[in-house]
């Protein structure tokens, strides 16, 4: 890669495509066993993004975990660097080619069950909280953002890849979906949060969805704060709160309910 190649800086975090993996902090911001996100992408000014903020980018600047960036194009084919092409059988659009991804996917590195390789795509298994948990749990992660009508099927099939899904919605690519699985991974790495508890009693956690919440004024709008709330009795607002989780989850979404009212 040439010197003049443009490098994105977000605060103290600076990030440059390359051939092979980079880091977006300098080695020693990064410490002993820090979670790593690797992420394959033919966007790579994608990256880090809202991740570079908030308390995900804190944890970034602080090397609490580390994000490499991978950007496709550099492991094209011919002068003009080509990672697609037509789909075999014919039809519309352009799929990411097997050789392609495999280089990619060899210089990201990964595999095993510390070290997941996944795709972001709609054909994939829902991505939830759990998984959230059990990403975090691990070393390190490898994200494949997959563009145009996808990805050759061998690469998948090859490197024993993983497909997470977003939703039942289908994007331009798999940029965003990464976005979203590192930010809920990343948040449940120990230290990122400034309470640990927060992961608790959230939304998911336990099964279920998660109680309303209030705070200052006591009064607005002619509304009040639930009187239980104030009134110094943990019992009974751990009671509520309990109790409203399980509405909250009964009404709108009834297949979590379900889940939940099969496990008690």
């Amino acid at each position: 890669m040439s010197e003049d190649t443009p490098t994105k800086s977000h605060g103290r975090i600076s990030m440059r495509a390359s051939l092979q993996p980079r880091d977006l902090m300098e080695e020693p911001r990064v410490v002993r066993d820090a979670w790593r996100a690797r992420v394959i992408t033919l966007v790579p000014d994608a990256f880090p993004g809202i991740l570079g903020m908030s308390l995900t980018g804190k944890a970034l600047d602080l090397g609490i975990w580390a994000l490499e960036v991978i950007d496709l194009r550099r492991f094209g084919q011919g002068k003009h660097l080509n990672v697609d092409d037509t789909p075999a059988g014919g039809g519309a659009g352009m799929v990411l080619r097997a050789d392609v991804l495999d280089a990619a996917l060899t210089a990201a590195g990964g595999g095993g069950p510390r070290w997941p390789v996944v795709y972001l795509s709609p054909r994939g298994r829902p991505f939830d909280q759990a998984m959230a948990r059990r990403f975090a749990e691990c070393d390190g992660i490898t994200l494949l953002c997959g563009r145009f009508e996808g990805v050759d099927q061998r690469i998948l099939d090859h490197h024993g890849i993983e497909e997470v899904s977003l939703g039942d919605f289908v994007m331009t690519g798999g940029e965003i979906a990464a976005h979203a699985l590192m930010d809920a991974t990343v948040r449940l790495l120990p230290k990122v949060l400034g309470n640990a508890e927060s992961t608790v009693e959230e939304s998911f956690s336990n099964g279920l969805l998660e109680h309303p919440h209030y705070t200052r004024p006591a009064e607005w709008m002619g509304l009040t704060i639930p009187p239980v709330l104030t009134s110094g009795n943990h019992a009974e607002v751990a009671k509520w709160r309990r109790a409203q989780s399980e509405e909250v989850t009964k009404v709108r979404r009834p297949d979590l309910w379900a889940r939940w009212m099969r496990r008690s």
